[in-house]
């Protein structure tokens, strides 16, 4: 399999504005900045996001702990603190699945089921 490509912000936007003729780049821009904010702002607030089809987006709580710095072994606290968590939803989960198993199966690295 090869390596996977990363979709950046810009290639997203780009990608928006050629599937919707009508739409300006600038308004494509504007359309994915506004999303992204409108979703950083409701995890910032504690909120759970939730995009059907896609996934769910939510806080996990890390709890406060003794961690070591690596180059001199001394003991650092590390506080707690909340990160962001994507869970995929189950329509992504198959059509990843999907992806992957035929990728696997022209590769001939998957016997067809049957």
């Amino acid at each position: 399999m090869s390596e996977p490509k990363t979709m950046t912000k810009s290639e997203l936007i780009a990608r928006l504005a050629e599937r919707n003729t009508r739409l300006a780049a600038r308004d494509a821009d504007e359309a994915v900045k506004t999303i992204l904010d409108a979703m950083s702002a409701a995890l910032a607030a504690g909120n759970r996001i939730e995009i059907r089809g896609f996934g769910s987006f939510a806080l996990n709580y890390r709890p406060p702990r003794i961690g070591r710095n690596p180059k001199s072994g001394e003991r650092v606290h590390v506080p707690a603190k909340f990160v962001p968590h994507f869970k995929a939803g189950k329509e992504l989960r198959e059509r990843v699945d999907g992806m992957d198993n035929a990728a696997a199966a022209e590769s001939g690295k998957l016997e067809p089921a049957g």
